[in-house]
């Protein structure tokens, strides 16, 4: 099977063929900062650090661009009222979109362009705009034409005649057209501000992505990534410019799901959103990574604590059998009582449903990047290995190589994902085998408060303690 990918621009699924078979290039819409991150936001760089690592898994090397918009309307008014400088209030959330990132464990992208470093090159664009007579110059602004582009709403599927009642319009007289829309914004008392042809002022939205995505990437890339609510205006905005500028511009349009609270939309516009350091401080980062990624990343997902509960659940049936896995291979007595050659009939079992999560998940994966599909063929393996498992009175009588190979297709796919890294493979302690040992001891001697006291003292330190016929078996909780 070979990737497939739906095209929001066609609005089908096709085989997906970059412009360069051995460098994808992706560019990804970033914050803009004007607050800390959300869960919402969360769930858009989730899913395109998915992608970026799924199409690393099926061997793509790929050249990931993601922005950010370091200066807007909203920034200016949240610098105001904090008393810093729009500048300083950037900074400090893209600190705090750093810090959540890494926690997710979302890949760094090879560059974070922003829209103040790339002010000469937005003049340009726009000047170039202006010459093809796709854009015009009024009292300080500039202004794309949009009835200038013919196929405008060829992205979201919106006719020009029916869009005036269907969007907001920016109430300026400059204007020749309520559709059309800033490229460049004339300076208001007490903003920030940069020279222009057109006098002091500051980009447009929707310029910048045009501008920073094909100077690092070309006229025309591969993959355009953000979220659904950006698809109109935004992307269509984008779309318009670009293609009136040069080249195709985007090969293969992406839109992610929205993360809905009671059914509305995350958004700090509306106050209706919670901040990834809250949900961090009550659930593990690699949980809430998890939660993020069950579902197909095209889709709308809904928050609750609910489900971050149920992802938690799953996430320790997952976590359990990654434990008990790294502790069977680690046992160095692993199939000792299988003689060479043998093959249980469970262990045969366990081997084909080995090979079927192997190809299920890569089929899950070249299928749309659908990690939902993925993670439930690595969790159905699971399923089928636990009571072979359970059933085994020790690691001895198991098949090692099912068991191994069961371990090395779990971690392989979880790896590609990244989730449940580390799980099951912290080192116990030489102070904690000690305590074990010193347990066994008093057990011989039937000193049962002192085997209770060792137990209990192992467990406040955060590992769980099992009775075994090998002795007392020690492993994080």
């Amino acid at each position: 099977m070979t990737l497939r990918i739906h095209n929001h621009f066609k609005g089908t699924k096709e085989e997906f063929q970059p412009l360069d078979p051995k460098r994808v290039t992706m560019y990804v819409c970033g914050m803009t900062v004007q607050g800390p991150p959300h869960m919402g936001h969360m769930l858009a760089f989730v899913s395109a650090d998915m992608v970026r690592r799924s199409l690393e898994y099926l061997g793509y090397n790929v050249f990931h661009i993601q922005n950010f918009t370091d200066i807007d309307d909203k920034i200016i008014v949240k610098a105001n009222e904090a008393g810093c400088t729009a500048t300083e209030m950037a900074e400090k959330n893209i600190e705090a979109f750093f810090s959540a990132a890494d926690a997710l464990g979302i890949q760094r992208a090879h560059m974070y362009p922003k829209v103040t470093e790339h002010i000469p090159e937005i003049v340009e664009y726009i000047e170039g705009l202006i010459a093809k007579e796709h854009a015009y110059a009024a009292e300080g602004n500039v202004w794309f034409d949009v009835r200038s582009y013919g196929p405008y709403g060829e992205l979201s599927g919106r006719k020009i005649d029916d869009l005036q009642t269907a969007v907001r319009v920016e109430l300026e007289e400059s204007k020749r057209d309520p559709l059309d829309f800033a490229l460049w914004k004339s300076a208001k008392p007490g903003e920030p501000a940069w020279d222009s042809p057109w006098g002091p002022g500051r980009p447009g939205w929707h310029i910048e992505c045009s501008v920073m995505s094909t100077k690092y990437l070309g006229p025309t890339f591969d993959l355009h990534g953000g979220g659904r609510d950006l698809l109109f205006p935004h992307h269509e905005n984008e779309l318009a410019q670009s293609k009136a500028t040069e080249g195709e511009f985007v090969r293969y349009w992406m839109h992610n799901g929205l993360l809905n609270l009671d059914g509305q939309k995350m958004a700090k516009s509306m106050d209706h959103f919670f901040l990834v350091e809250d949900v961090l401080a009550k659930y593990p980062a690699d949980v809430v990574r998890f939660y993020l990624m069950r579902g197909h990343f095209r889709n709308n997902m809904e928050y609750s604590w609910e489900r971050l509960d149920e992802a938690a659940a799953a996430y320790d049936r997952m976590r359990r059998a990654l434990v008990k896995l790294e502790e069977l291979v680690a046992d160095g007595s692993l199939g000792a009582d299988v003689p060479d050659g043998v093959t249980s009939e469970a262990g045969v079992a366990l081997e084909e449903s080995v090979a079927k999560a192997r190809a299920g998940f890569r089929e899950a994966l070249e299928d749309d990047f659908n990690s939902e599909a993925a993670i439930a063929a690595l969790f159905e393996l699971v399923r089928v290995a636990n009571p072979y498992l359970v059933a085994s009175p020790s690691a001895g009588d198991l098949d090692a190589e099912p068991v191994r190979a069961t371990l090395a297709v779990l971690r392989e796919g979880l790896g590609a994902l990244a989730v449940f890294e580390g799980v099951g493979q912290v080192s116990v302690p030489p102070e904690i085998l000690e305590m074990a040992r010193r347990r066994d001891e008093a057990r011989t001697e039937k000193n049962w408060a002192q085997a209770d006291a060792l137990r209990d003292e192992m467990v406040a330190r955060g590992f769980s303690v099992e009775d075994s016929s090998e002795g007392t078996k020690v492993r994080p909780a």
